[in-house]
């Protein structure tokens, strides 16, 4: 323990060993002790000497400490000593007094140490773990110094914890601690962990980052609050700045309405802390990130939008008229509220209308100009009220009506000053400030605006008593030729450049003046100094607008005399090099930056934005215009009165294909209402036939009901006879419908006869044709012995239908008195009837047998009708097909004689069935023959035993 004592500062007999071998014993007591107390000891020990031997730790005790991190898990106290020692080692925050070379060499070894550490990533891996301990002196030694590894070597640790499983998640888990030191240093980690990469910005927003410092800003008071709002309000700079995903994520998640509150300021004003002007100050450039040019238009436009509509802009413009506002936070707002309303007509509206708590009231426009225009406001603000301007008429042609309408005569109010007044007065004051911020605020009010250029030309004013007042334009020529200050007229040749640019009359009124054109040319051809090479450079640039933009209405100065002029008095190429003075310019790239004038001081404002635009655009165009010959002018002229034409016939064309389409369009609304229609009218023929089919089907079920019924009625009575006189009232019924229906017929080509002999001499044929099928004489002599056939077979089956009865009766009492002893004289009785019931079946057999026959021929006459009917009814069908093709009208007839034949058709079937009936009834007689053969057999034998007898 005296090795401990005199570490510790402790008494020790003997001489005191170094710094260095100090450190190297308790390393090897940190490497070597096999009990954790002693180890703890050596670790507090290394931790109370790594702020003043620095180097000599971190070179010979990191890898010890890394190494207690990785097996002493167990001990927190241990643990919290080693990362407490690492972090004294890598961050040399604690000698404030030391120089800067000092300073400078701490840091340069604290980089080397952070090398040295994460050089294994495995190193910020086990940091990382170790950050989920929950003890105290664990997580918050290890917060500061993944700190101050990011602070040192910010992208590599960046790198290694991307890819670290869950590892930007375990560093949000930080923010819901309720310690309040470990989630303030969980803040500063997260500042240095989003610095510059995009990647883990994302990550962190969409783990729910927003909800949460927002949550914490409401939680500390909002703008009152203190450093810890002015953390979250950093962090959330890092999150949005740059980065579109977490702004469209942002906007999304409603979060542009939870920043309203911040704005609400009191009436009193007085006595604001450092902390909350910093703390505002952070919040109106988180509502520019939002709605920064630099931005994607469509994302501004949608951030703008919800700013008004949650009342964030309308709070803004309070501030901005409130009293007692500090200049710094004044200008921020000015400047923030100059991006929410740029390019937004209904912002730019609403600005419009705010007014000032004054008395009368006034609009803010106004007094805005009045601060701008005044030479004691601080140079900022005026560039913040510049910029306000320049964005209330980006992209507001409403609005630059507005402002030039104040300078017209027409609309001058002399009891109260307006934009114009305030604009007039700038442009002329003794304050070369003035007259720049004045003459580039005028020149955005005619930018990309043909109408307000020609109405500035009317602008008259009143130079001194007892003259005639002069225009706008002349008086700014005037003072361009007084010789004032370079920042005056480089102003005054960007306001006139921006006003003549793209306006012939505005050309032709400049030119108009003698005094003009001979200034320019002056201007550019002398050599003067460094400074105003940029005046002769905007002197060229507008001579070359003059010409061209020249419409040659003017016969002294039409653009081939211009261009005469440049090369006698100045020279082609002298002219474009002095064109070329102005990209040149050390400050025009600085300008073409971004919209925002912001300058180090008031000598170096010399460009605007908006015009670096216009100069890039005209350089090479006027370039071209001065070289070009009056053949080459000629020949661009027709080409253009060629494609004017061209674009003419083109315009013509769309115009057509347009009505075209129109035509088209109306033509397939047609159509689909025509479709529709068809659909529906195919739907109600569908369910007609469907209904139709159902009757046709009820039909058929009730014909085979009507039919079983009279088959089963015929075989109840055994009477075929009634069967063949239900087919022949039948056959009567159907020829009768046959000759109605051929009455009809006659009767339509009786209608049909005032066509020609053609039609006449084919319907005849058909119709007799049709009579001699339908309606011979022979047909009618068959049915009538048919007839009389049918009439014998009914008689002759009544016959043997009681013979058969007889029949059985007999057979009947032979079985029942088998054994009785029947007399002679019955027997002979007996005999002598059977005898005669023979001789009767045989006389059936034979008529019948004749019966066959002569079925047998009328069945082979009726073959030769029908043969001769189908050829009357091919005949009927041709003549029929024919008349179709010649009028539309016998369509009608054709159906009919269709259904005639189909009829027709049906009644031969029947016939045939009737046959196939008879043939059937002939069978079964047949039987009944041969029985009656055999009786008629055994009377004949009776019959000759008798007379042999006698």
């Amino acid at each position: 323990m005296n090795f401990f004592r005199g570490v510790m500062g402790g008494q020790a007999a003997g001489p005191q060993p170094s710094g260095a071998e100090t450190i190297q014993k308790l390393c090897d007591r940190v490497a070597s002790s096999t009990l954790l107390e002693d180890r703890r000891d050596a670790v507090r020990a290394l931790k109370a000497l790594s702020k003043k031997y620095h180097m000599e730790v971190g070179t010979q005790a990191m890898d010890h400490l890394i190494n207690i991190l990785q097996t002493d898990r167990s001990d927190s106290e241990i643990l919290g000593y080693a990362l407490d020692t690492l972090y004294n080692i890598i961050c040399n925050d604690e000698e404030e007094e030391q120089d800067e070379n000092a300073q400078k060499q701490a840091d340069d070894l604290g980089a080397q140490f952070t090398d040295k550490f994460i050089q294994d990533p495995e190193h910020v891996t086990l940091l990382l773990t170790l950050l989920e301990e929950f003890d105290f002196h664990v997580r918050w030694p290890g917060v500061k110094l993944l700190t101050a590894l990011l602070k040192n070597q910010g992208a590599q640790v960046q790198g290694i914890i991307l890819v670290s499983p869950m590892g930007v998640s375990r560093l949000m888990d930080l923010l819901a601690d309720s310690r309040e030191v470990i989630r303030n240093d969980g803040l500063l980690l997260l500042q240095q962990l989003t610095k510059g990469n995009a990647a883990i910005q994302k990550i962190v927003a969409f783990e729910n980052a927003f909800e949460r410092l927002l949550d914490i800003i409401t939680e500390e008071g909002s703008s009152d609050g203190g450093i810890v709002v002015e953390d979250c309000l950093l962090l959330l700079l890092n999150l949005l700045k740059n980065n579109s995903s977490n702004q469209n994520f942002f906007k999304e998640g409603s979060y542009i309405q939870r920043m309203k509150p911040w704005f609400e300021v009191g009436d009193d004003n007085s006595g604001w802390s450092a902390q909350k002007v910093t703390n505002l100050h952070l919040m109106l450039q988180l509502v520019r990130v939002m709605v920064s040019p630099v931005n994607s238009p469509g994302a501004t436009a949608s951030c703008q939008k919800s700013m008004y509509q949650c009342g964030l802009l309308q709070q803004l413009c309070t501030i901005l008229m409130a009293t007692g506002v500090p200049a710094d936070i004044l200008t921020e707002t000015i400047n923030t509220v100059s991006e929410v309303i740029r390019g937004s007509q209904v912002n730019q509206d609403y600005f419009a209308s705010v007014n000032a708590p004054s008395n009368p009231p006034r609009p803010a426009i106004v007094v805005l100009l009045m601060s701008m225009v005044n030479e004691r406001q601080p140079f900022v603000l005026r560039c913040a009220v510049l910029y306000c301007f320049q964005c209330f008429l980006y992209k507001n042609q409403k609005g630059q009506g507005e402002i030039v309408a104040t300078l017209l005569p027409s609309t001058i109010d002399a009891n109260s000053i307006s934009a114009g007044q305030l604009l007039c007065g700038g442009l002329f004051s003794a304050d070369s400030l003035s007259n720049w911020c004045a003459a580039v605020a005028l020149a955005h009010a005619l930018q990309d605006n043909l109408t307000q250029k020609e109405q500035l030309l009317r602008v008259q004013l009143a130079t001194s008593l007892g003259k005639p007042p002069v225009s706008l334009l002349q008086q700014c020529t005037n003072i361009l030729s007084q010789g004032s200050k370079v920042q005056t007229r480089v102003g005054l040749l960007m306001l006139l450049c921006t006003w003549i640019s793209n306006c012939p009359i505005a050309v032709t009124h400049f030119l108009h003046n003698q005094e003009n054109v001979p200034f320019l040319t002056a201007q550019i051809s002398e050599n003067l100094g460094e400074d105003e090479r940029l005046v002769q450079g905007l002197c060229a640039l507008l001579l070359g607008i003059c010409i061209y933009y020249n419409d040659n209405s003017l016969e002294n100065y039409t653009k081939e005399k211009l261009k005469q002029l440049i090369e006698k008095r100045i020279g082609k190429e002298n002219f474009v090099e002095k064109l070329g003075f102005i990209t040149k310019h050390e400050l025009y790239s600085r300008a073409a930056q971004k919209p925002q004038p912001v300058f180090p001081s008031p000598e170096q404002m010399l460009f605007d934005h908006e015009f670096t635009k216009l100069v890039k655009e005209l350089e090479g165009v006027i370039t071209k215009a001065v070289h070009k010959s009056s053949e080459e002018e000629k020949k661009e002229e027709e080409v253009k009165k060629t494609l004017e034409q061209h674009d003419n016939i083109v315009t013509q064309y769309k115009e057509l294909i347009r009505e075209q389409d129109a035509q088209i369009q109306e033509l397939k609304e047609q159509v689909a209402s025509l479709s529709s229609q068809n659909d529906q009218l195919q739907a109600t023929i569908t369910q007609q036939l469907s209904q139709i089919q159902q009757h046709k089907d009820q039909y058929n079920i009730l014909k085979l009901k009507l039919g079983k019924e009279n088959q089963s009625q015929s075989n109840s009575q055994g009477d075929s006879s009634q069967v063949n006189g239900l087919q022949t009232e039948e056959l009567t019924q159907l020829r009768e419908e046959v000759e109605e229906l051929r009455k009809q017929h006659t009767l339509l080509q009786t209608q049909l006869s005032d066509k020609d002999a053609l039609i006449n001499t084919l319907r005849s044929e058909g119709t007799q044709t049709a009579d001699e099928s339908a309606g011979g004489p022979g047909n009618a002599e068959l049915l009538k012995e048919l007839e009389a056939l049918r009439s014998q077979v009914q008689s002759q089956s009544a016959e043997i239908t009681q013979l058969k009865t007889e029949r059985q009766e007999l057979l009947r009492r032979a079985e029942a008195a088998p054994s009785e002893t029947v007399p002679s004289s019955d027997s002979s009785l007996d005999a002598s009837k059977i005898a005669q019931l023979e001789s009767r079946l045989a006389a059936q057999t034979s008529e019948t047998e004749r019966l066959r026959e002569e079925m047998k021929s009328l069945s082979e006459s009726r073959a030769d009708l029908q043969q001769q009917l189908a050829s009357a009814t091919s005949t009927v069908a041709i003549l029929q097909t024919e008349k179709a093709k010649l009028q539309t009208e016998v369509q009608e007839s054709k159906k009919e004689q269709d259904d005639l034949l189909m009829l027709l058709a049906d009644q031969d079937q029947k016939i045939h069935s009737l046959k196939q009936k008879l043939k059937g009834l002939g069978e079964t007689v047949e039987d009944e023959d041969d029985l009656d053969a055999r009786d008629q057999t055994d009377d004949d034998d009776e019959e000759e035993e008798d007379e042999d007898e006698d």
